[in-house]
């Protein structure tokens, strides 16, 4: 549901007084809203009509609202209840918070902090029902546990691999080394009709051109020294499936013309013999480098960069979707602390502010890494940037901001900005989302974090 349409909210609290200022506030902001006078019928109204959101209170004559919550729960548990409570207990907070409730907030209310928490709610279900879409478009992705897109960059790329997946067109995927590309590639052929066929790939720029041509081919027997029986190639093997053709801008000319002529007839002929042999192979390939700009060299046949350009889907590097970092970060910590049997919940938010400021060079695969080695190093509980490569501590320290700026540079007010968002993604991080439990990591108050998520548009 789109935040700007009118959202319908159920109102559950035993104070008419208090339910009737509500409805005024809330009608005010365009909602549409109904009312429960306590948690029974707060629960039966939930049955019988769909609701965007329920703010309800706590303390009721009848059926409370933390039972009402969890009945609620039981029964839908995709709607987002926002618990009011005028006793400011943490019990009863903390009890909300582990039965499900979006979020908790004091009476008397703040109608800034309301409004604020209700539009956050709202979006936080719209992007939790678009995020099941997607998934739902690609139930077939055998490695979708892999591919983490918390960018809006990667989520669009998602969005595409599943527009694109079902088709029979060649597939190009570009990007620099480690971000993921033949993630990518594996998404395509899971969620491809041809996903009960093989998916078959190989690396040509591990391969010498000879090599290459009989590892794509197959060959005769006797067709060279060594070929001692005769050997089915890749492309036999790929048979009604999928081929990916890694590092494809390493292929020679002749390789280029070879790779062209299966495109255009769907025929292979092995090395070392004469027989055309019909294959029924989508192709897929992958590169680091600019074919375009590789065709404009005459480094690259214009007609097979047109053939293999059907579709192109781009992998963008770790620096321009840092969005990312906080998420692959805790993915990787969770596979390699329970590989390495290690009880290892996150990073301490210094850590996680060092990870968002490095450039990433080696991208997604670098990431990996230095999360496994922290992992393997890490003492405690949490990785800290103790537990981090010095080049990346020490990237963090010549990011922050110094005594004074160079004439016509920013003052570092700038940085500063950079560094208080990346502490609070951090805490959020640590917190798997709660905002109260991040607002208490930070040391700030709730309205406090609120306005600091709605200044540095922090979904």
């Amino acid at each position: 549901m789109n935040i700007e349409n009118q959202a319908g909210i159920l109102v559950v609290d035993d104070d008419a007084g208090h339910r009737a200022t509500l409805r005024t506030v809330l009608k005010s902001w365009d909602h549409s809203i109904s009312e429960a006078d306590d948690g029974h019928s707060a629960v039966r109204q939930v049955k019988a009509a769909p609701f965007d959101l329920i703010l309800m209170d706590v303390r009721m004559t009848e059926m409370g609202g933390i039972e009402a919550l969890k009945q609620i729960k039981g029964y839908n548990p995709a709607i987002p209840i926002i618990i009011m409570t005028a006793y400011s207990s943490v019990e009863s907070a903390v009890e909300a918070m582990k039965a499900g409730a979006y979020d908790y907030l004091t009476k008397p209310l703040d109608f800034d902090e309301l409004r604020l928490t209700i539009e956050r709610a709202l979006e936080h279900t719209r992007l939790k029902h678009e995020n099941r879409d997607l998934k739902a478009r690609l139930k077939n992705l055998a490695d979708s546990r892999e591919i983490v897109a918390a960018s809006d960059r990667m989520k669009g790329l998602l969005d595409m691999v599943a527009t694109i997946s079902p088709s029979e067109a060649t597939v190009l995927i570009t990007g620099a080394s480690g971000t993921g590309k033949e993630l990518i590639a594996r998404a395509v052929h899971a969620n491809s009709s041809r996903s009960t066929g093989p998916l078959v790939a190989v690396n040509c720029a591990a391969l010498t051109e000879s090599l290459l041509e009989s590892e794509l081919f197959g060959h005769e027997k006797g067709a060279f020294t060594g070929a001692d029986r005769r050997r089915e190639g890749r492309f036999v093997q790929a048979d009604r499936g999928t081929l990916f053709l890694d590092e494809v801008g390493e292929m020679s000319m002749a390789m280029q013309a070879k790779l062209l002529r299966v495109l255009q007839e769907g025929e292979i002929q092995r090395v070392g013999g004469d027989t055309p042999i019909a294959v029924d192979v989508r192709i897929i390939t992958a590169t680091n480098k600019d074919l375009g700009q590789m065709v404009a060299e005459g480094k690259f046949r214009e007609d097979l960069f047109y053939r293999l350009n059907v579709v192109n889907l781009h992998v963008p590097p770790l620096a321009q979707r840092t969005d990312d970092i906080p998420a692959l970060a805790q993915h990787f910590i969770n596979r390699y602390a329970a590989r390495n049997r290690k009880q290892i919940k996150g990073f301490t938010p210094r850590a996680m502010d060092d990870l968002l400021k490095y450039q990433w060079p080696g991208n997604v695969r670098e990431l990996e890494n230095v999360v496994e080695r922290a992992v393997i190093l890490s003492p405690g509980e949490h990785v800290t940037e103790k537990d981090l490569p010095l080049n990346i501590s020490q990237n963090a320290t010549k990011a922050a901001p110094g005594p004074s700026a160079a004439p016509g540079e920013p003052d570092g007010s700038g940085s500063l900005d950079e560094m208080e968002k990346s502490a609070i993604t951090g805490a959020l991080a640590r917190a798997g989302g709660n905002k109260s439990e991040a607002a208490r990591l930070l040391g700030i108050t709730r309205r406090t974090l609120y306005n600091k998520l709605d200044k540095y548009n922090i979904a």
